[in-house]
């Protein structure tokens, strides 16, 4: 037999399938886009909606491998706990198999034959393709071609694999993995461990049915192997990832083991007690489909009650102590680029978490002008610090989504959050400002007079909302608490031309302290810009 026409063109079809799954995946999730938002907001409910969302993410991103490594990602980010994570991972294990159902629809939906569907779906989506300006029409044509491509990557390889039916060492093979679950546990394993997919490592073994090589047995145990195999891309990418996230790729292990454990015994016991032989049957690709779903949502039926026990397993073989809180470091991870629209998301979130950080600056700046202490001094120029780290990190984050595949609508968010990151950032830098002020006050022992005392803590107080609404606004994209910053703005404006124009007045009649006088008049210039940056931020809200 000529090993080298069946590999070749087995190995062509291969590829074809996957890219085929990969670009319907990605027309999907552009598709798809800004909705990946609202799936990850319905995350933080409970442990059930976690399942129902992974679901969901696998089913359009079409690869569970790709959910899981994007929850490291998450937990990683700290935009996740391992609870919430658990629910996605149970949830990725039931979508992963939308792809299989896609395969064997040939056998139980006659009209979805690739030879006849294929074609006319690649053209129909060059044609989509070429005549479309849109960038929806354009993810529909990826959608399209891709739905055609995988079509034709696996009738590549069912076809290619076919003249091995007469080869009695490959059925033997098969016949051997049937009798040693652990072999056929391993082997599903193997494959789907080195191209990192359990979609395409199904395709394969699906390829292998149409062509009558697989018995009932054998795709059972090759498929629970699958889903271990499947893990193996969410362990390496916790490889430098703090411990929560590598946590979090342990669980998927775990879980995916227990369960294989589980169906194993069973399946022994059945194919070896109860109905011997009855496992030597030929499978084909709708049962193969049918086995591969009930796996998985049996497993997460079985396992969901105990999942927190799954957590605690996981936590002590990772040995996961409580994290440490370092302010200063980016809670973003480059796995979520994978996903633009979660990416944008998990972007404003860090940028929220800046600002709520400068709105504690700017706290301690509304007494240190008048108090002078030194600890405060020294904390508003460590939270300045922070926040100049957060905000390159950040900056260099959302400078990477933008060269990403992105709408129009998401192009301008992320410029939108460039230029919120910089009015924060310019912020918090007027904050340090005022403390050097105080720190002059201090090394001169001056102070303000009466007047001046309650003139700036009025103009301080409406400058502090001011931002302070402007960081609600942000969080929650509400247009209300915008429109309160931009009449908080005006208030400054007017109220630092009043104040400068009194105090004015009163250092021509003598009555207040030079050296505070000057300090009156730096800290009214701080304030009145602090007003302005929020006013920027409000307006980035009320045009997004």
């Amino acid at each position: 037999m000529d090993y080298v026409s069946i590999i070749i063109p087995f190995i062509g079809g291969l590829g074809m399938f996957i890219y085929g799954m990969q670009i319907m995946a990605q027309g999907l999730e552009n598709a798809a886009g800004s909705r990946m938002k609202t799936m990850l907001e319905a995350l933080t409910r409970n442990k059930f909606m976690g399942v129902l969302l992974g679901a969901m993410i696998t089913a359009v991103i079409q690869s569970s491998s790709a959910t899981t490594v994007m929850v490291v990602g998450f937990v990683n980010a700290g935009i996740m706990n391992l609870s919430q994570a658990m629910g996605v991972i149970m949830g990725a294990n039931v979508g992963t198999t939308v792809t299989g159902w896609l395969v064997s629809s040939v056998e139980w939906a006659k009209f979805l034959s690739p030879g006849n569907l294929a074609p006319i779906a690649i053209m129909a989506g060059v044609i989509v393709m070429l005549t479309g300006t849109r960038r929806s029409t354009k993810d529909i044509s990826s959608i399209i071609i891709g739905f055609g491509l995988l079509f034709v990557g696996i009738t590549t390889m069912s076809a290619a694999v076919s003249p091995l039916q007469e080869s009695e060492g490959f059925r033997s093979l098969f016949v051997v993995l049937g009798h040693n679950p652990l072999l056929g546990i391993i082997a599903g394993a193997v494959v789907t461990a080195v191209i990192q997919s359990s979609s395409a490592s199904v395709g394969i073994l699906q390829s292998l049915a149409a062509a009558g090589l697989v018995p009932f047995n054998a795709a059972i145990y090759i498929i629970m192997g699958q889903n271990i195999g499947t893990c193996v891309t969410a362990i390496l990418s916790g490889i430098g990832a703090k411990k929560a996230a590598k946590t979090a790729g342990i669980m998927h292990l775990l879980f995916n083991v227990i369960g294989t454990l589980i169906f194993s015994i069973v399946a022994i016991v059945l194919f070896k007690v109860v109905f011997p032989g009855a496992g030597m049957g030929m499978i084909t690709q709708t049962q193969i489909s049918t086995v591969h779903t009930v796996f998985n949502i049996g497993t997460t039926v079985l396992l969901f009650p105990v999942s927190d026990l799954i957590i605690k397993l996981a936590r002590k073989l990772e040995r996961e102590d409580e994290q440490e809180t370092d302010e200063s470091r980016v809670l973003l991870d480059e796995r979520i680029l994978e996903t633009p629209g979660i990416a944008l998301q998990s972007a404003v979130s860090e940028i929220v978490r800046m600002g709520n950080i400068v709105v504690r600056t700017m706290d301690k700046s509304r007494d240190v002008i008048f108090t002078m202490d030194p600890e405060k001094i020294r904390q508003i120029r460590e939270e300045e610090s922070i926040v100049d780290r957060l905000c390159r990190g950040i900056t260099d984050y959302v400078v990477k989504l933008s060269a990403l595949s992105l709408n129009e609508k998401e192009h301008q968010h992320v410029a939108s959050l460039l230029q919120v990151l910089s009015d924060m950032e310019r912020i918090s830098d007027y904050c340090e400002n005022i403390s050097e002020f105080a720190e002059t006050m201090a090394e001169r022992k001056a102070s303000f007079s009466e007047i001046g005392t309650r003139e700036m803590k009025e103009m301080i107080a409406v400058c502090s909302d001011s931002f302070t609404y402007a960081v609600e606004a942000f969080a929650g994209y509400d247009k209300e608490k915008a429109m309160k910053v931009i009449e908080k703005e005006s208030q400054a404006d007017d109220l630092e031309i009043r104040l400068r124009s009194g105090h004015m007045k009163r250092l021509a009649s003598g009555e207040c302290n030079t050296d505070a006088g000057i300090v009156y008049l730096d800290a009214l210039v701080c304030l009145e810009r602090i007003s302005d940056h929020s006013r920027n931020i409000a307006e980035e809200v009320l045009t997004v």
